[in-house]
């Protein structure tokens, strides 16, 4: 590809959209330069504006509440799903006002929502599959659910580009998004992005969309390596719940400070983290979201991706092990 001299947007980048639709189930896919570019272009695909509230959940990276406040929309925070730890749908229902124009749903950490009662509350449901791609839900891969569906392709994602991201959906949706994903050789002077997605990344993403059932099964194996080991340590485990998980972090939860485990962990040589930073509403200093404070209060993401060893595996759960006795 470097050989023919193509470097911008060109034939791998229309290759990568088109596998990727197939490998989400949709009519289309418009790649662009993030995830976070994605969730402000599909809400604007939608026609968020002004005058608009969007639902998201409060217990989720940042990036979403900043998708919709930059297109002058209201984030209207809802409380976490005990079950999927995504977005509770008794809570959204709650939020919804006249003003409602969609919600951002994530599958949260690799584990497919159960999106059967979100799509009853009738508002448009934008998928966020940023940890998610590949998982199944009633037999059918997520991103094909909603009004539209957004990846990442962050390095840390379960496929990468090393910056990226794609908007997925019907033809006619997509369509907007191109329009407004490149600002040049247009008629009009109507405000547009820069958000296109090089063929260089594109190419790292097909060979590794390619390898993606490969490293989701190794995903799925660390996981049941974990299980294994962890039976008898005083922590609760993530669900097994098939092909709906993928695993992109192993979540478990703790009945004493994330925060001193963690440094524990870390004195034996264990990196682990809170799987998410800081809920929004702590952030804003609102209260009302106590699952959300639950699960700041309780979890930890374990290490989980293709390449880690069982050796690595037995020795995090060891070290979680005495960090917990």
């Amino acid at each position: 590809m470097v050989r023919r001299g193509w470097v911008a947007p060109g034939p791998e980048v229309s290759a990568f959209e088109h596998e990727l639709a197939a490998r989400l189930g949709t009519e289309a896919v418009a790649a662009v330069s993030s995830g976070s570019a994605a969730l402000e272009l599909a809400l604007r695909a939608l026609g968020v504006a002004p005058g608009d509230e969007v639902i998201i959940p409060t217990y989720v990276c940042d990036a979403l509440h900043h998708a919709v406040g930059r297109t002058g929309a209201t984030p209207v925070l809802a409380d976490a799903d005990r079950a999927t730890l995504s977005l509770s749908a008794e809570d959204a229902q709650a939020r919804l006002t006249p003003r409602t124009r969609c919600i951002i749903v994530p599958h949260a950490f690799g584990l497919a929502a159960d999106l059967r009662a979100l799509l009853a509350l009738g508002v448009p449901i934008i998928e966020d599959c940023a940890q998610t791609l590949a998982a199944r839900l009633d037999g059918r891969p997520v991103g094909s659910f909603g009004a539209l569906a957004v990846c990442s392709f962050y390095a840390t994602k379960l496929l990468t580009t090393g910056e990226g991201g794609a908007v997925a959906g019907p033809a006619a949706l997509i369509e907007r998004v191109r329009d407004v994903r490149d600002y040049d050789e247009r008629d009009d002077l109507a405000p547009r992005f820069n958000a296109k997605l090089s063929d260089l990344a594109a190419a790292l993403g097909r060979s590794q969309l390619a390898r993606l059932d490969a490293f989701v099964a190794r995903r799925r194996a660390v996981a049941a390596r974990y299980r294994e080991r962890l039976r008898e340590v005083a922590c609760v485990l993530p669900a097994d719940l098939g092909d709906r998980h993928v695993y992109h972090r192993f979540v478990v939860e703790v009945d004493r400070p994330p925060d001193i485990v963690r440094r524990s962990l870390a004195a034996r040589g264990v990196a682990a983290r809170r799987p998410v930073y800081r809920p929004a509403h702590r952030a804003l200093g609102r209260d009302g979201f106590p699952e959300a404070d639950r699960l700041w209060h309780r979890t930890l993401s374990l290490p989980c991706y293709p390449t880690l060893s069982d050796r690595e595996i037995d020795t995090v759960a060891a070290a979680l092990a005495e960090a917990l006795a």
